[in-house]
Formats: C-alpha cells, structure tokens, sequence
C-alpha cells in the first residue's frame, strides 16, 4: 500500500481543534493548539506539516491547460473569450491566504519543539518551501501581493496593509527556496519535499520570473531578468550533477513517457514530488472520466497547434511534411515522435488492460485529438476512480527549465544541449538536437511572433511537447508575453468532405462528419455531428468547435487576474486595481 500523506482533514479530527476554514476573515483558531501542550517534539512537528501536502492539489495539473492553446472545449471559458469580470468575493478570485496562516503559525511556534537544531531547521525548510510555493502561485496570478511572514488576527494592522512588489515578493520566494535547499533532507521520496524538490521549485521560479520580466518591458524590470535567468540555471544544474535523478526509461520509447503519467505508483528515478492516490485509502481523482466519459460538460480536445508541435520521426518539423496541413488523421500521426501516440489516442490505439483497438471519442474531444495522459484502466472511468500518482516535479522539467534559461542568456551550447533536451529526446525516441543543423520551422515562428532564435524555438517546442497536459502551458504563454496566440482559432482534425471516412487508416470507412443523423445508421460509422461546429472550409477542411466565438485578449490587462471587489473595500489599501481592470 502507498504511503500517504495525512490531509488536513485528518490533522483537524485527531487535533479536535483547528477549524477548517477558507475565509481569512474567520479567524483559523490555530492559537487553540497550545503551545505548551504541542510544539514540544518532532512527532508534533510531523503532524502538522503533513497538512501541508494537502495544498499541493494535484488534479489542477490536467485540468490547467484547458485554459491555454493546447485544448479548445465545447464551450469557450471565461478566459478565452474575453468574458472575465472582476470578482466580488475572495473565493471567486482566489484571493484566499487560509494556507498561508497556517504555515506561519507553524514557523512561529516551531522553535518549541525540543529537538535538534537541524532537525528542527529540515520542518522549518518544508513550511519555508510550502510558503514559496502559496506566494508563487499568488503571484503569477495577482502580480503584486502583500508578503505576511507571520500569522495575522482578525485585528491585526497587517491586515489592511497595502501590496509588495513582485520584486519583494520574488526575492522572498527565493530566500524561503534557499533555506529550504541548505536544510531539507536529501532522501528521495515521492511523496515527501526534499532539497531536490526546493532545487526544482527554484529553477521553475527564477525561470518564470525572469522570462516575464525580459518580454514584459512595460515593468521596467529588465535589467533583473538575467541574473533570475542564472539563478534557474545554478538551481537546475545542481539537480543534473548532484540530484538522484535520471528520465525513466526501459529502452522501450513507444510506451515510457505515457507509462510516466498512468502508472500506479509514480516513478522514482524521473518523478520528484508526486500527489499520491491509493485504492486501499480510497483516495481517488478523475482523469478517466474526464478524458474518456462523454459528459453535459465542457469536453477536452487538443488543439492541431499543438499536433504540429510534435516533430517527425527523423526529426524535422511536421511543416516540411508535403501537405502537412491537409493530411487525413491516420496520415498526420504516421512517423511522428513517438511521444504524439502516447498523449493522444492514434490508430491502433488500446485501452490500458484491454485488446479493443478505438478510435478517437469526438463525443469528449470534440476536436478529435483526444488526451491519453493520466489515463489507466478501463476500470477507472466512473468518476472519482483513478488511484494512480500525479507527477507534479520530474527530471524532466528540470532539463528543459536549464536549457531554456541558457538559451534566454544566449549561451547554450552543444555540451549543455546534449546533457539536457537530447536525454528527452532520446528517452522519446527521436534524433538529438544539433545547434549547427536545426530546420527553420515557419509555424514556430508563427507560433511565437518576434523570436526569430531558431535553439530558442526548438527549445520552447520540447518544452510544450514533453510537458503537454501538465498544466504548464497557460502560465507560459502568460511569461513569454504571447497572450495574443489566445485569440487564435483553434483547429481540429482535417476532413477533405462532409461524409464518411476511414480515420485509421485500414481502408474501411469507420467515420462519418455529418449535419444530421442518418437513418438508418451505417453499422460500424462513429458520426460525428456538427451542429453548431463547422468545417473552416464548408464542406471540407479543420474542425472549428466554436467557430462563432471571437476570442479577446487585451494586453496589458489580461496578463493578470483582477483582485475581488469585496476586498478592495475592505482594504482600500490594495488599491490600484490590476492595470485595466478599473477600480
């Protein structure tokens, strides 16, 4: 059976004490676990951070990037269409900070607790790595936030202070990443942070914030942006020399990487921090549900901008490919990396633990390219089911996080590309980057408007291939400052007519687009109905879900979320609102 973490849930009913509040307002009597009858040993100390794991909400990792170019729904979300409104409560906004009190009473009251001063400091380096993670979330969405480094009362002055710059915020991340790094244990567990996992943290953070100030010149923050960039590669490179890591790999690259994301267990050579789910503990989440039960909800296709992503067998870009564009499904999946047959169901496809070959559901993914990441047994399609981990830190993010910061700098070169990007490549079955012989790739460009590093391109191309469906790809397009790309309409698959088709390519016809139902039905046609989908040719051409929708992104504003209504009455001292959100 797994080790698993207690939630917080399990903290509150063996503590009888803490209430399990969300609203910052209402006081979290944390003060009620008395410091003179708790705090007093590491066992204490145990208890309460493993509350902590509760934070780390590991469904959001397949579920974020339906708000990015990699997914168009059934229905266009508030984000894509340009709908957003400015929240009035916390909640709605995510402007909570209940878990942000709760890891700084921890950090106030741990120097109790009788132990040894290095034991004490790995507890303190675990809440320091929970708080740099809250704030970086905080800050990624809100931009500038106010930094709390102690617990606050429902009277406390702090309460109404006003927002710290990103700047602050950011460099209190990272003292919090190094304490934690020069005091967390180096034992490797899947289920537990550890040094590797604070290292790992540093480099997508420094990472982030220096790309987003190097494109958002507006912040006036350009001049920062390299030594952050640097700090990403020192962090990231320490893991690749020292860390007990390496890419999980059998040799076998047609099923390793898809094995990665549907295993029971998650694997310990490439996985650094995982969210465990088990059977016997009932503790479940639902991607076979989400991914392969046609619902009265919002469906998940891939997009065709991110199947042009996927490099050819040998390599080169899809858009060398002779009528790359109008290929049938079974032609465009053909002799492609290997890495596109395991995130989406291909020709030939079967279930985990089932014989039956499927084809594509357009009934759930309504562009036709439908997800296979996170999926397990058949048996695991009822909602709430799936017990396999959720990858939430891998190696592999780690190798693309030092190349891409390199390549920022200017200064990757071949050693460095080989040591990083050419390990994933390899353990996904396709030819080495090499930096004198890379291929232009016009949909690169097109895809990243102003970047004409044809490495830098390559770079950011195995970034989104290899970290697809991870939740990774809003937040990059927000930090390489490409928010227009949003507005772009988001293609499925390529029919040359209306009528049946055979989509796997076996010389029988197994598909059908249609306008109305026919009756009698062709035994053996799946019909794919348009309704208010369209062909963007007429009769013929891409899938267009919602083709009467016009995306919006405004630039500045919606690099950032709005902060809630209700708040900023409370504590006029928040204000100005986020740029062109109003007040």
């Amino acid at each position: 059976m797994k080790k698993l973490n207690f939630t917080l849930i399990s903290l509150c009913c063996m503590l009888g004490l803490l209430s399990c509040s969300k609203d910052l307002l209402e006081k979290f009597p944390l003060t009620e676990v008395s410091p003179q009858r708790f705090f007093k040993n590491e066992q204490d100390l145990i208890l309460y951070t493993n509350s902590f794991y509760n934070y780390l909400n590991g469904t959001n990792v397949f579920t974020a990037d339906n708000s990015s170019d990699n997914v168009e729904q059934n229905s266009v979300g508030k984000t894509m269409s340009g709908i957003w409104q400015v929240p009035e409560t916390a909640s709605e906004a995510g402007w909570t900070w209940t878990e942000l009190r709760e890891i700084n009473y921890f950090l106030q009251q741990v120097d109790k607790a009788d132990i040894e001063e290095k034991v004490k400091n790995n507890y303190i380096g675990l809440a320091r790595f929970f708080r740099a993670l809250f704030y970086f979330e905080k800050m990624k969405r809100f931009g500038d936030v106010p930094w709390y480094s102690t617990p606050l009362e429902t009277n406390s002055p702090e309460l109404y202070k006003g927002r710290d710059t990103r700047e602050l915020i950011t460099d209190s991340i990272i003292a919090d990443l190094d304490f934690a790094v020069q005091y967390l244990n180096t034992t490797k567990n899947v289920s537990r942070v550890n040094k590797w996992t604070a290292l790992a943290l540093k480099s997508r953070v420094c990472l982030f914030e220096g790309t987003y100030r190097k494109y958002h010149t507006y912040l006036d923050l350009g001049s920062s942006s390299a030594a952050l960039l640097t700090q990403a590669v020192t962090a990231a490179d320490e893991i690749m020399k020292s860390g007990p890591y390496k890419l999980y790999s059998t040799n076998n690259p047609t099923v390793d990487y898809l094995t990665l994301f549907s295993a029971d267990k998650a694997k310990d050579d490439e996985v650094i921090l995982a969210e465990a789910y088990d059977t016997e503990l009932k503790r479940f989440h639902a991607a076979n549900n989400i991914f392969n039960v046609a619902t009265t909800g919002g469906g998940v296709g891939l997009t065709k901008a991110l199947m042009d992503s996927y490099l050819t067998i040998t390599g080169k870009p899809f858009s060398s490919v002779s009528g790359y564009d109008t290929q049938m499904f079974s032609e465009e999946t053909k002799d492609r990396d290997p890495r596109l047959s395991q995130t989406i169901r291909t020709p030939g496809y079967k279930r985990i633990g089932s014989a039956t070959v499927l084809l594509p559901d357009f009934a759930t993914a309504p562009t036709g390219y439908q997800n296979i990441k996170f999926v397990s047994g058949v048996d695991q399609d009822n909602y709430n089911t799936n017990a396999n981990d959720i990858p939430l830190f891998r190696f592999a993010e780690v190798l693309l996080n030092f190349a891409e910061a390199k390549a920022e700098l200017g200064s990757l070169s071949q050693a460095e590309v080989d040591r990083s990007i050419n390990l994933i490549r390899k353990r996904a079955g396709i030819p080495n980057l090499v930096i004198g012989a890379i291929q232009t790739d016009p949909l690169m460009r097109t895809h990243n408007p102003g970047i004409v590093d044809d490495l830098l391109l390559e770079v950011r191309r195995e970034r989104r291939v290899e970290l697809a469906m991870e939740g990774f790809r809003y937040y990059d397009v927000m930090r390489w400052k490409l928010g227009k790309n949003f507005t772009n309409v988001f293609e499925g698959m390529y029919f040359p007519a209306k009528g049946e088709h055979d989509l796997d390519g076996d010389g029988k016809n197994d598909f059908a687009v249609v306008d109305a139902l026919p009756n009698p039905k062709v035994p053996g046609i799946q019909y794919f109905v348009l309704g208010t989908r369209k062909l963007s040719e007429g009769t013929k051409g891409r899938i267009l879900v919602s083709p009467n929708i016009q995306k919006k992104f405004d630039e500045p504003k919606n690099y950032l979320y709005p902060l809630p209504r209700t708040e900023m009455v409370l504590n006029p001292a928040l204000k100005p609102q986020n740029t062109g959100w109003g007040e």
